[in-house]
């Protein structure tokens, strides 16, 4: 059974005290549910991607309380350091050798040489991170290829059984998962996400080239194939065909809207809840239209988790 922990210190103690025991629990972040295990430890990533059905040449991403910790883990280059002194904590994964003898599970890095690390700005998540005083894999809390969790209840619903606890701390405020970028020596944006691709660029001063593969993933979130309902998608509808539930968008109206107004922000908090309740509206063999989002800022991200979401099963 699965338990519901209070966000509270008596529920932080328990979760932290599970993890140290190699059980799994879901906490929130500020972009989605992560499934969280110690990441230096094989049974309890061994158990992560079991829990979600993840393929095990799909990387995880190392959730750590600030840079500091995560120097004890990994080499951090110049840009690496500059990106991190702007955006964590906050919504954004680096991608950075990982230094010899670190512990890290090889399991975590799929085998790679360098490992993905991320500072969550959610409170929650650092007060758990502090608690438990080590470094946490954490891919998204829900099974493989589906659609990620933003509250405890998606977990619950995808996983209930499967894994130790939920620490529940309401509703993600970003609602899309992390940038993520490899710095050194030439920025590559792996997979775009909760930082704007423009405000990375401008700290750094350069472009990011842009780099990932679906075949052999470098990072989390390179599945051509991801975040999917059970219906088929359908994008850039300007309105529903029959027997389709549309996702509006600013001044396209549907029965559900990422938002009204045409905000972006909005749009990215809401989106994967949205597309949960598409998917139960549209029922069995249904079909969901999303209307057309602006491919810029936090636009970029939403389409890039609609063309997953909407690529063949498979692919």
């Amino acid at each position: 059974m699965t338990l519901m922990l209070s966000p509270d210190d008596a529920g932080i103690a328990r979760a932290a005290e599970l993890l140290r025991a190699g059980e799994l629990v879901a906490f929130p972040t500020e972009t989605v549910y992560g499934l969280g295990g110690d990441a230096r430890s094989d049974r309890a990533v061994a158990g992560i991607y079991a829990a979600k059905g993840r393929p095990s040449f799909n990387p995880l991403i190392v959730h750590l309380p600030d840079l500091a910790a995560a120097e004890d883990f990994a080499e951090v280059g110049p840009k690496a350091r500059r990106l991190a002194g702007a955006f964590w904590p906050g919504p954004l994964t680096l991608v950075l050798p990982l230094r010899p003898n670190s512990g890290i599970s090889p399991l975590v890095t799929a085998g790679l040489e360098t490992v993905a690390i991320r500072v969550p700005a959610h409170p929650l998540a650092q007060r758990l991170l502090r608690a438990f005083g080590g470094p946490l894999a954490a891919p998204s809390a829900n099974p493989s290829g589906r659609v990620s969790p933003t509250t405890a209840g998606h977990v619950i619903e995808g996983l209930s059984g499967r894994i130790a606890a939920v620490l529940d701390g309401g509703p993600c405020a970003v609602g899309l998962e992390s940038t993520i970028v490899l710095p050194d020596p030439s920025p590559v944006l792996l997979r775009p996400g909760g930082v704007p691709v423009e405000a990375l660029e401008a700290a750094l001063g350069e472009p990011l080239s842009l780099g990932g593969d679906a075949g052999k993933p470098t990072s989390p979130g390179q599945l051509a194939s991801h975040y999917a309902p059970e219906a088929a998608l359908r994008l850039d509808a300007t309105e529903a065909r029959e027997g389709e539930i549309l996702v509006g968008f600013g001044p396209v109206r549907g029965a559900l809207t990422l938002s009204e107004s045409g905000d972006l922000v909005e749009a990215a908090a809401r989106l994967f809840a949205t597309l949960r309740e598409a998917d139960r509206m549209a029922g069995p063999d249904g079909r969901i239209a999303f209307a057309p989002v602006p491919d810029t800022g936090l636009g970029r991200a939403i389409n890039d988790r609609l063309r997953r979401a909407a690529a063949p099963r498979g692919a």
